[in-house]
């Protein structure tokens, strides 16, 4: 008798997604749900995540679970409630998403905190909470943080602040978790989850010719899930944006 064994096709992956409801989170549910993961689908937004498992390819492997990313007990119990005991990936995407805060003068400490709590700090015990399944699983952290970690707009201090920090947390969890799990970060520019009003300028100051669309992030991570060799790095998907110089 020969004895069997399991191709790597057949042996299940799991993953597990943050802010996955919308926009970027959703668009990457989505691309690991044709690539026959099965996905730990985390938000804070009850309604979106009971309409996620209908619009999306093999519902039977959408498992949903609440989750307040700015909250340790509420991440905790989320994992501890999916009962994944091992990961191939996971994804830190939550947080608000409306980066203007208003002059340095006027805003409370409570609005900075929104951001890092949320981004950074989430990212943090998410890491903490899922590693020993990470290390069972071999898998990798992928970190979305954004360009802005790079550059700024005006009255942007606390979303800046924590993308900037989620950068330098990947290479620190990279470091610290090697070899068994990998960590990097994607760093989106202008993504826009509608694209129904947006002008031909704005298309154009992009070097390829056009703003960002959620799947070109969702592309660009499952390169990382991937790549073996690559750990520690960020990301840029911007359509070049940041290397563009723009003199008015």
């Amino acid at each position: 008798m020969t004895q069997e064994h399991k191709s790597p096709v057949d042996t299940p992956k799991y993953a597990l997604v943050t802010g996955a409801a919308s926009g970027i989170g959703k668009a990457i549910t989505r691309i690991l749900l044709e690539n026959d993961f099965t996905v730990g689908a985390l938000d804070c937004d009850q309604e979106a995540l009971l309409n996620l498992s209908t619009e999306m390819p093999h519902p039977e492997r959408v498992k949903t679970q609440l989750c307040d990313v700015g909250s340790e007990a509420s991440i905790e119990a989320a994992i501890d409630e999916l009962g994944f005991d091992e990961l191939f990936l996971l994804v830190c995407n939550g947080g608000p998403v409306n980066p203007v805060l208003g002059e340095i003068t006027e805003i409370e400490t409570s609005d900075w905190l929104r951001f890092i709590d949320t981004h950074l700090t989430g990212a943090f015990v998410l890491a903490r909470t899922c590693t020993p399944a990470l290390r069972r699983g071999k898998g990798s952290i992928v970190n979305i943080a954004s360009t802005r970690a790079l550059m700024s707009e005006a009255n942007t201090f606390g979303y800046t602040a924590a993308k900037g920090g989620m950068v330098a947390l990947t290479h620190a969890l990279a470091v610290s978790l090697g070899p068994e799990v990998r960590a990097n970060t994607i760093l989106p520019g202008w993504i826009a989850h509608d694209q129904s009003g947006l002008s031909a300028e704005d298309h154009a100051q992009h070097p390829v010719g056009r703003v960002g669309e959620d799947r070109d992030i969702a592309q660009a991570l499952m390169y990382l899930a991937h790549a073996g060799f690559v750990t520690g790095e960020s990301l840029v998907v911007d359509g070049g944006m940041t290397k563009k110089m723009i003199y008015v």
